[in-house]
Order: structure tokens, then C-alpha cells, then sequence
């Protein structure tokens, strides 16, 4: 794809003698695929990156059981895949925070309406990142563990601090935060989750008091990444337990982050007068539908949910006067988060160890052709786990 905004490659460094496969999408519904694929320059603000470690996301599974219906932009053949961490073996002429041979981690945007959709998807051996979306891997982190936090990271810090969504202060330059009860509260339902566990570490780094939802078999965890209260998400009084914690507490804004989540998290925000909430998940799962070519059953009942129960929670949200909009997590890419949080914040926060990637890495497989299964894998559900393939 060529356009006004592709970077001019022609003097870009000397890629001779590198190769480069892919795990192609060849047609909607169709298993990965891997094959050759092309090596492409970086642009003056990029990086060529050797992968190392990639990870897969539910808008992967989304993309490869819709077909067309979602992301309609991104035309088959295509390369998925947004978490990418590797060594760099290219940089552009206008790189300045890394040169060959940094360790790096960063958002692959290649699947993002209006990008070069070849070189920049993330499920291949050498992938094209921007070097505003990346942040260095440091010293002891294996690359396993830190490919869990791109696509996650990113839609955490979307979800808090632009305007449009929370609309937090920032935690790089916030200065001293009030400190016990007279902190402002943020609440995080679906903390265990990969966007949950950024979400928590991000708030507290912000001088925020944080209360999330999770199971009780990971409180402790989530304690440890920096939560003050953990609630059941199961137990059936959850939202009145977490309003009566609140009660007399500021609430800043609640984050929604798993399906379902939303119709609790307005409910919470009318109670607590938070204004906004900051919805990262679906109403409906499509972890249930069939992948094959053309309008199955299941699919046309999953669209049909998700247009109801989406219409539903926003005129619910708006008779309650609380403005719930969704978050896209590439966004930032688009805005002042982006720089604030891969250059900024991550790079000296993940050095420090103020920021850990969390949740678990789970290893799915070594090579490219264990990328279908991961998956698969993560079509069926995991919880409190991130599902990660080596290269």
C-alpha cells in the first residue's frame, strides 16, 4: 500500500542477504499460512525488527472468524499480529533512541487502516514498528515476557489518559499525588487481563487509588501490581459491595475490560458519580463462532447480540449521565499518549522495574506455525495468562 504518508525508502539501509517468512491470512476463515515474504527498507521514523517473540490478541481471532464483517480495510493476503519483541537489524534515517542491535518491544500497526499492512504485521520474522511505538527491552527480561505488553499497554494508556476517554493525569510529570483516602479512585473491572494489569500499574504510577475485579485466586497478584481493594467479579453483589467501598471516595473514571463488563461498570459509575467509562471489550464474545466461510448461524446471533447489548449499554450509560464510550488501542498512535507512554514513561519504568509485563507468559509453541494454534488456543478462552509464541 503506497500513499501519501508511506515513508520514502530509497535510501534506506542495505537489507541484502536478509530473508524474511510470514504467517499469512491468505483468505478469510483459512488457517495461517506460512511462506516467504518481502524484506521493506524502514522509513525515516522506523525500525526493522528480527522477532524474536509475538503474542496474539482477540482482535486476531476476531479478524481471522469475521472474514470481512471487521476490519474490512485489511484486504487477504494480510499478516495479523500486533506484539512484537525482537532484536533491531534496521533502523531509518531519522531514528535517534535506537540503532542496531537494541533489544526492543513494540506495537506492530500493520493491520491499522491506512498502514502498510504487509511489513507491518507483527506475525513474521522481520517486522516494520515505529519507533515512537517502541521501548527498550531491559537487561533480564527475557523477550517471552516482555511481548505481552504492546497491544495491552497501549489500550490501558488509551484508555486512561486521552481526552476522549478517562481522561487522566499522566504519570510522567504528575507530581506528588495525594496520598490514603484522599486519593482519587479509578476502578478496573477485569484487572487479571492483560489490558487490566497495565491498567492498575499505569493508574498508581499516575497518583491514583486503584480498585479492581478479579478472581480471588489472583488478588495477591494484583495486589502486588500496585491494587488497594479486589472484589469478585462472580460474586453477585460485586457492584454493590464495590459502590460501598466507594461511598465518600472521588472516582476518577471506571475502565470496562472483558465482555460484560460494561453494563456493571455504568451501573458503578451512576452510583459512585464517576463521569466516564472507558469500555475496552465487546458486549459478546466471538470465541464461540464457527470459523468458516460465509453468515453462519452463530455469527449472525453473535452480530445481532453485539448490536443490541452495545445499543442497550449506551442509552442505559446516557440516561444515567455517564458518558461510556469504546477504546481503540492503537490510537495513541494518533496523539500525545503515544510518545508520553513508549518514550516517556515505559522505557525508564520497565528499567527501574516500576512497571512489570504482566500477566503470565504462556510459551504456545518455537516457530511461525505454532501462531494458528496459539490461536486457537485463545479462541476457546485463558484466563490471567497471555498466550506467546517464539521465534
Amino acid at each position: 500500500m503506497t500513499d501519501a504518508t508511506t515513508p520514502a525508502r530509497a535510501s534506506g539501509p542495505d537489507l541484502a542477504g536478509l530473508t524474511n517468512v510470514a504467517a499469512w491470512l491468505d483468505a478469510p476463515f483459512a488457517d495461517l499460512t506460512v511462506r516467504p515474504a518481502p524484506v521493506t527498507a524502514p522509513g525515516p521514523h522506523e525500525l526493522l525488527v528480527r522477532a524474536r517473540a509475538v503474542a496474539v490478541n482477540p482482535v486476531d481471532v476476531v479478524k481471522q472468524t469475521t472474514g470481512d464483517l471487521m476490519y474490512r480495510w485489511l484486504p487477504a493476503p494480510a499478516v495479523l499480529g500486533e506484539d512484537v519483541a525482537g532484536d533491531v537489524v534496521a533502523v531509518g534515517s531519522a531514528v535517534t533512541r535506537f540503532a542496531v542491535g537494541d533489544r526492543v518491544v513494540a506495537l506492530a500497526v500493520g493491520v491499522e487502516k491506512g498502514e502498510e499492512h504487509a511489513p507491518g504485521g507483527g506475525f513474521q520474522q522481520l517486522v516494520l514498528v515505529r519507533e515512537a511505538l517502541a521501548a527498550p527491552v531491559p537487561e533480564g527480561t527475557a523477550f517471552e515476557e516482555a511481548v505481552v505488553l504492546p497491544l495491552a499497554v497501549s489500550t490501558a494508556a488509551s484508555a486512561l489518559f486521552q481526552g476522549g476517554q478517562l481522561g487522566l493525569r499522566h504519570p510522567v510529570g504528575a507530581g506528588p499525588a495525594p496520598t490514603g483516602g484522599a486519593r482519587e479512585v479509578v476502578v478496573v473491572w477485569g484487572g487479571t487481563t492483560s489490558v487490566g494489569s497495565a491498567a492498575i500499574q499505569l493508574a498508581v504510577a499516575a497518583g491514583y487509588d486503584v480498585v479492581a475485579t478479579a478472581s480471588p485466586a489472583n488478588h495477591e497478584r494484583l495486589r502486588a501490581l500496585g491494587a488497594s481493594r479486589l472484589f469478585d467479579y462472580r460474586d453477585a453483589g460485586v457492584v454493590v459491595d464495590v459502590v460501598a467501598a466507594l461511598h465518600g471516595r472521588r472516582v476518577a473514571g471506571v475502565l470496562a475490560i472483558g465482555t460484560g463488563s460494561a453494563g456493571p461498570c455504568v451501573t458503578i459509575a451512576a452510583r459512585t458519580g464517576a463521569p466516564r467509562v472507558s469500555m475496552a471489550s465487546p458486549s459478546v464474545s466471538f470465541g464461540g463462532v464457527p470459523r468458516r466461510p460465509g453468515l453462519s448461524l452463530g455469527l449472525v446471533r453473535t452480530v445481532v447480540a453485539l448490536g443490541s447489548r452495545t445499543a442497550a449499554v449506551m442509552v442505559r450509560s446516557r440516561l444515567r449521565g455517564v458518558r461510556a464510550t469504546f477504546v481503540w488501542g492503537s490510537s495513541l498512535m494518533h496523539d500525545e499518549v503515544g510518545p508520553m507512554l513508549w518514550a516517556g514513561y515505559l522505557p525508564a519504568a520497565l528499567a527501574e522495574g516500576r512497571f512489570v509485563p504482566a500477566p503470565r507468559a504462556e510459551v504456545v509453541g518455537h516457530g511461525l506455525e505454532h501462531v494458528q494454534a496459539a490461536l486457537d488456543r485463545l479462541g476457546e478462552g485463558v484466563s490471567a495468562t497471555k498466550l506467546v509464541v517464539t521465534l
